[in-house]
């Protein structure tokens, strides 16, 4: 067999605080290395596995690999791990035949990656020749900082998040950890330092490591949720929007056009009511608000129409795995007035999320900045459901 996976299973555990090595930690009551292994003998080319486990319970982890590979048993052997991961990785490398060409080193705290990502990793490192590890997108804000003081905003768009398992050509490998100096975070960062070539391909959300007890509820919640029947549950949302009225723009309320009204001002279109729309579904799925997903200063969005906030939130939701049931949407103010045009006000704003929509108005009988003509405020709720 020309191709190998090394799973690295010989961690302590000790920031999980189980209090013993975290591959044999029950993730949704089986042991994590099992359920780490159990994609890798589904894949579709023959594939040699090694596991390097911690020295006193060699003989535990055999048993493991041998319940989950039953009859195709095609891992070369159970090897003890070293004094760090580094260590352990060369015990992993050291006990591969001649006849592997590509190696796949793979960490047993990410236990649910999906077997998918094994031959996406598989078919680069063939293609390429290079070394490629899977990653994702950094979604969160990243800054530079210096003790309790914030430097500076990294830009996000070149950086991501890199999981396992990582590939490479097995006699790079090799030659780089001969050559490594000094530990790395991964191996890819041993490839590199060798002056090798790394690329990514894109990884998977499931992918996740293990390391905080947060994390493995985490993934007893995800391993339940794939087994257990679980009734469709329904989740609501609440979006308010404020805009004050501007006489300089035209006039966008639940993205229909009133001319003569004055507009209402804002860092895009100010359209209340979309806007309202947009965080209630964003609330429902629990996905933030509107200026934490679309920015409230991004270039952009300046003057973006309603709409394109309403549909990015739809598809955040699909992301999600949820759909709109409805929405329900109230304007308050004294101006424009909806009342002739609610029917075709709802009808567009349903095209928009894919649900029925409905829309009242109301006033606040001269009382507070809408009553004194000064702006337009929307109240929004929304249900979705998983899809």
């Amino acid at each position: 067999m020309s191709r190998a996976v090394v799973v690295v299973a010989a961690g302590s555990g000790t920031r999980l605080g189980i209090g013993t090595a975290k591959a044999f930690v029950p993730v949704a009551g089986r042991l994590m290395l099992a359920r780490a292994l159990e994609p890798l003998f589904t894949l579709t080319e023959p594939t040699l596995v090694v596991v390097v486990a911690p020295a006193d319970r060699l003989d535990e982890c055999r048993q493991v690999v041998a319940s989950v590979a039953g009859a195709a048993v095609r891992y070369t052997a159970v090897v003890p791990g070293g004094a760090d991961r580094h260590a352990s990785v060369q015990a992993g490398l050291a006990v591969l035949p001649d006849p592997v060409e590509v190696v796949l080193v793979h960490d047993a705290a990410r236990c649910l990656t999906p077997a998918h990502q094994f031959e996406r990793v598989f078919d680069a490192v063939a293609t390429t020749g290079d070394g490629v590890v899977p990653a994702l997108p950094v979604v969160d804000t990243v800054k530079r900082v210096a003790d309790d003081v914030v430097l500076e905003t990294v830009d996000r768009s070149t950086l991501v998040g890199v999981q396992t398992p990582q590939g490479f050509p097995l006699a790079a490998l090799r030659s780089a950890y001969a050559g490594s100096s000094r530990s790395e975070t991964d191996d890819a960062g041993v490839l590199q330092a060798a002056g090798l070539t790394v690329r990514h391909v894109a990884g998977d959300a499931d992918a996740f490591k293990i390391t905080t007890a947060w994390d493995l509820a985490r993934a007893e919640s995800i391993v339940r949720a794939r087994t257990e029947p679980v009734p469709a549950r329904v989740r609501i949302g609440l979006g308010v929007d404020v805009h004050a009225f501007d006489d300089a723009v035209r006039c966008r309320v639940g993205l229909l056009d009133f001319p003569g009204e004055p507009g209402l001002s804002g860092h895009s279109d100010g359209d209340a009511v979309a806007h309202a729309v947009c965080d209630a579904l964003l609330s429902a799925g629990g996905l933030g608000d509107i200026g934490g997903r679309f920015g409230t200063a991004d270039p952009r969005y300046a003057g973006a129409t309603g709409d394109v906030f309403v549909r990015g939130a739809v598809d955040l939701l699909a992301e999600a795995g949820l759909v709109p049931e409805s929405v329900t949407v109230q304007v308050v103010g004294n101006r424009p007035r909806i009342g002739a045009r609610r029917g075709e006000m709802q009808d567009v704003l349903a095209a928009v999320v894919g649900a029925p929509v409905a829309v009242s108005g109301t006033t606040t009988d001269g009382l507070g900045f809408t009553g004194r003509g000064e702006g337009l405020a929307a109240i929004a709720t929304a249900v979705v459901r998983p899809a």
